[in-house]
């Protein structure tokens, strides 16, 4: 069966790193797009980082550019967030999501993982 599982959130102050982490296993060779989105608190979930199993170009947000990078070992099925500079308003659940893609959009993953709590104060 499919797995996506979130490690490595927590509590960093403002200016901080955190590095995010998300095991994906069971997933057929054509759901090849993995990434991240987040939902704060009273707001709608987003999309940050996302980036094709095989490689190319990433996609980030732009409010996300500059500050966070995602890479992949697909050696170890994992997908990272390297997040820095963190803001107040970074605070949010981080989930990985992987499927077929298409727009990096909620509408495009049917596959999410359970999050990650970030909050940045």
């Amino acid at each position: 069966h499919v797995q996506l599982v979130e490690s490595g959130g927590g509590l960093v102050q403002p200016g901080g790193s955190l590095r995010l982490s998300c095991v994906h296993r069971g997933f057929s060779d054509s759901r090849n797009c993995v990434g991240w989105f987040r939902q704060a608190p009273g707001k709608e979930r987003e999309a940050v980082a996302g980036i094709h199993i095989g490689g190319g170009v990433a996609y980030y947000d732009d409010l996300m550019k500059g500050r966070f990078t995602i890479s992949r070992d697909n050696a170890k099925n994992t997908l990272y967030l390297q997040m820095n500079s963190l803001k107040p308003e970074d605070t949010a659940v981080y989930h990985c999501v992987r499927d077929l893609g298409g727009s990096w959009s909620v509408a495009d993953f049917g596959y999410w993982g359970q999050g990650t709590q970030v909050t940045v104060s």
